[in-house]
């Protein structure tokens, strides 16, 4: 099995396309045609985890966070990035970070922070925009249908939990071929009028190229007529953190009492404590400031998360109990997540979960 091979089921699970801007996904180090003979699966790279995957002959590192963030201008060993780098390549060890693709996602970090605090029923707190395309085109109305199941096949219609979706309506076509031209329908110089369908489709933008080489293999026109619009809605299953509910009300210091034995964590920094019951949860692994106004926004009555700075506190406002449980914390079972999912698609291969400790704070 090829390295392509396994990144190809890592990005079924987390496509690449779902990513934040800033970041830096995908196969940084190594040769995506070279032969896959294990495979470590970590938080972070350091090197401790790269002596690792040499002792235990890996030769493929699927971590969450990326050893690369910013551009390299050098190698030459100075930084402990660039060691970890040289030290990957010297031993032909191959490098492959999800991070916010894997953010971004339902069954991702964020779903996995509910299922062990036992929040049920979760919803993305903050949908991706920028993700949902719309494609409209036209056709002799005898060809659509097929075009349609075509379309569908390219992962077009997808809405949800739904499938096949479509809107069409019919209506009269006109053209005229000129010279050059080799019209399906109507001659050469003489206009014509063709009952047409308009058919409308929706899909996410990570399958752009795919749809349009199913609608240009399948439309029977020589010339094919359609329009693209990048669409405001937002995906609901695509963007970060999550919301949901506990099985019953509980005070605010048990559910945080919880929170530390479920995600062996023995500090939580919080905002103010409200004197409430809770039961609506937002959580967010990470640096999750940015979501305070959205998980308050929610209804959630504590937003869980990490690397909330002093000032950020206040803007819970009484509305909310801000809870920073570390940033390795909030992500620390994403490993295991990774391990349960490539051994379900690979299950006769070797696949490792990391012992090297990669957690850079300590408490004493």
């Amino acid at each position: 099995m090829k390295i392509e091979h396994v990144t190809d089921i890592l990005e079924e699970l987390a496509p690449l396309a779902h990513a934040e801007d800033f970041d830096n996904v995908g196969l940084l180090v190594g040769d995506d045609q070279a032969e896959v003979k294990g495979i470590l699966v970590t938080l972070d790279t350091l090197e401790n985890v790269v002596d690792e995957a040499i002792a235990t002959d890996c030769n493929l590192i699927v971590s969450f966070h990326p050893i690369i963030f910013a551009g390299l201008k050098q190698l030459t060993g100075r930084t402990y990035v660039e060691r970890i780098v040289i030290k990957a390549i010297q031993n032909g060890i191959a490098i492959y970070s999800m991070h916010t693709a894997l953010d971004n996602v339902r069954d991702g970090v964020n779903g996995k922070i509910c299922e062990v605090l036992g929040i049920g029923h979760p919803k993305i707190l903050i949908p991706k925009k920028g993700t949902i395309e719309k494609l409209v085109t036209y056709v002799p109305q005898k060809d659509a249908e097929a075009l349609r199941t075509s379309l569908f096949e390219a992962e077009a219609g997808n809405i949800g939990r739904y499938s096949d979706c479509s809107f069409s309506i019919e209506g009269t076509g006109s053209f005229k071929a000129g010279e050059q031209a080799h019209p399906v329908k109507g001659e050469i110089g003489k206009i014509h009028y063709e009952d047409e369908t308009q058919v409308n489709v929706i899909y996410s933008k990570r399958h752009g190229s795919r749809i349009l080489k199913a609608l240009f293999e399948n439309h029977p026109y020589e010339e094919v007529a359609f329009e693209l619009f990048a669409l405001e809605n937002t995906d609901q299953n695509i963007g970060m953190g999550m919301v949901g509910e506990l099985a019953e009300p509980i005070s605010e210091t048990q559910f945080l009492e919880n929170v530390k034995q479920k995600m062996n964590v023995s500090v939580v920094r919080h905002s103010r404590l409200l004197g409430q019951k809770v039961n609506r949860i937002a959580v967010l692994g990470g640096s999750g400031a940015f979501a305070i106004e959205a998980a308050k926004a929610s209804g959630a009555q504590v937003f869980i998360t990490a690397d909330i700075k002093y000032h950020e506190f206040y803007k819970a406002e009484d509305k909310i109990v801000i809870a920073d449980i570390g940033h390795y914390e909030t992500e620390q079972f994403t490993k295991t997540l990774l391990v349960d999912y490539l051994t379900k698609k690979i299950p006769n291969f070797a696949i490792r979960l990391a012992e090297s400790k990669t957690n850079p704070i300590q408490y004493l």
